[in-house]
């Protein structure tokens, strides 16, 4: 689960924030829908999984929904 914070933090370019599963990524971490596609690039990338963006778009709200959306695609977290 480390790796995914390191992952958001990297993709949103947070830096000195403290990452919990309830932040929402819009409301509290500032996402758009092109960071939205890059993150589920770099997930697809680190966990060799083939993501919908479109499922994450409806699914994904927070952090902790992230997590629950990457393990229901196969992720190895």
């Amino acid at each position: 689960m480390e790796r995914v914070f390191e992952i958001i933090e990297e993709q949103l370019h947070l830096t000195g924030m403290e990452l919990t599963e309830d932040l929402n990524l819009k409301d509290d971490l500032g996402a758009d829908s092109i960071d939205l596609v890059e993150l589920v690039m770099a997930f697809e990338d680190e966990y060799g999984i083939s993501a919908d963006y479109e499922e994450m778009d409806k699914k994904v709200r927070t952090v902790g929904d992230i997590i629950e959306f990457l393990k229901e695609q196969g992720a190895d977290i």
